[in-house]
């Protein structure tokens, strides 16, 4: 095996499935940033997220990529500067102006191809950059050439579903992972892990969020997945879930959302660079999530699909995990969109050529009822 590509959305680029955060290039001497792209470029890795706006890293950084820039996909951040020797979210729009084009020069290019709105975590301040300057300079830079696609970054997706409803955010990088997913919208991005929330059983994902995957998904816009290991504790004793997850679990199951193109990876050493570029050649069964979410003694996903592909192999070899997302995304709109009704007419086998054996539902981990979506499936599309 090696590592997976995707199309990022309706945006003509194309992403490694697994990305790379930038605190791993925090703090570190250039040789050091240096040694991890190269090891990047290795395995494959094409996809840097850029919020941290220390000027220190973003030279380190621009450094490493001359002379090969163009073999990767920089997702840079308008809003995030960097004033008093310190971070700062910021919509005053010459402080904004200004940081971007300091990125720029850091990083020894000409363009971004991902110009990212920084940190909208609330409706009235996805309202305050939508109708104010931000967005205008976003929309100018890309009629320029400067960044190739405009982008938002978000914890709620009630903020982000507003966004990516209007039309104008071609990338939107999100937080996802097995817990957030469970948590309703809301403004302060801490709730999604505090204990409280996970005190009493929880069950099926929050609607608002399978909501936005979906809109991304039919909409063509790309998700850039970030905080898949939950800052680490998922992967440990502490995971609100109850059980410890794997690397490779927690980055099939944030791929499996649809309008997932890529997993922005938290990598703070080489040691942890190397597991996440690992996925691309981990079997199967390592990167199976469906059990152990299934087992997890303070979640349920009963009767949610979960995509994971499960109920394979069909006899009659239908594609049944991307059947049942088309069937969903129709659901969400009360309506076949046009998209989705040719994404349907790609499959090479249809739901009506289902015969109820009912394999796949006695595979299934979450008791999908999967014989009676195939039979609406082929009533919704036609057969």
């Amino acid at each position: 095996m090696a590592m997976g590509y995707r199309a990022l959305g309706r945006t003509g680029i194309r992403v490694s499935e697994i990305g790379m955060g930038c605190e791993g290039f925090l703090e570190k001497p250039y040789e050091e940033v240096k040694a991890m792209v190269d090891a990047m470029e290795s395995a494959g890795i094409n996809c840097i997220d850029l919020y941290a706006p220390n000027p220190a890293f973003r030279e380190n950084l621009g450094r490493a990529l001359a002379g090969r820039r163009e073999k990767f996909v920089l997702q840079a951040h308008l809003c995030s500067v960097w004033q008093d020797g310190q971070y700062k979210r910021t919509r005053n729009i010459g402080e904004v102006k200004d940081g971007f084009a300091e990125q720029l020069r850091l990083l020894g290019t000409d363009y971004a191809d991902i110009g990212m709105i920084h940190y909208v975590d609330s409706l009235a301040d996805w309202e305050a950059v939508h109708k104010g300057p931000v967005m205008a300079y976003a929309r100018e830079l890309k009629a320029a050439g400067t960044i190739r696609s405009i982008g938002l970054s978000s914890h709620n997706p009630e903020a982000a579903l507003a966004a990516v409803e209007t039309g104008l955010i071609d990338v939107l990088m999100f937080s996802v992972n097995p817990c957030y997913d469970l948590q309703p919208a809301g403004e302060d991005v801490e709730e999604l892990w505090a204990g409280k929330n996970y005190e009493k059983p929880l069950v099926n994902m929050d609607p608002q969020r399978q909501a936005l995957y979906e809109a991304c998904q039919r909409l063509g816009v790309g998700i850039t997945g970030m905080k898949a290991f939950g800052g680490g504790d998922l992967l440990s004793e502490l995971s609100p879930a109850g059980k410890a997850l794997t690397v490779f679990q927690c980055l099939q199951y944030a791929l499996d959302r649809p309008g997932v193109a890529c997993v922005m990876s938290g990598a703070r050493s080489m040691e942890d660079l190397r597991k996440s570029a690992a996925f691309a050649d981990a079997p199967a069964e390592e990167r199976d999530y469906a059990a152990a979410l299934a087992a997890l003694p303070k979640i349920s996903w009963v009767g949610h699909c979960m995509y994971c592909g499960h109920c394979a192999p069909c006899p009659r070899e239908i594609d049944v995990a991307s059947v049942t997302k088309f069937l969903n995304l129709t659901k969400a709109q009360g309506m076949v969109p046009e998209t989705v009704r040719e994404h349907y007419g790609l499959l090479a086998h249809k739901a009506g050529e289902c015969i109820a054996c009912g394999a796949c539902e006695s595979r299934c981990p979450f008791q999908v009822p999967v014989m009676g979506n195939m039979r609406q499936a082929a009533e919704v599309f036609g057969g």
